[in-house]
């Protein structure tokens, strides 16, 4: 997948009080997606962008968009990623 690709089905990551303790208890991390993006093109776009195993995507809808919720392969993978993008 290209870069500019995956940078058009992630929006942003969307934190939360709940979504940061994913990132701790659950090794996931949820981003805001395209709305018509399925979860194998969100794992995709995930790894491209950051270079990290997928293991799992979860999507919901909500009034904010499309969230993802993306579990890691690796152990601690999440807490590692969200401190290299600013969010912890």
């Amino acid at each position: 997948m290209r870069l500019e690709d995956a940078q058009k089905i992630l929006k942003r990551p969307y934190v939360t009080e709940r979504t940061f303790d994913q990132i701790e208890r659950e090794n996931k991390i949820c981003f805001l997606v395209e709305d018509r993006v399925s979860k194998t093109q969100i794992a995709n776009a995930v790894q491209a962008l950051y270079e990290v195993e997928v293991m799992a995507v979860n999507t919901s809808r909500t009034i904010k968009g499309k969230k993802a919720f993306v579990r890691f392969l690796e152990a601690g993978k999440a807490a590692e990623l969200a401190t290299k993008m600013g969010l912890v």
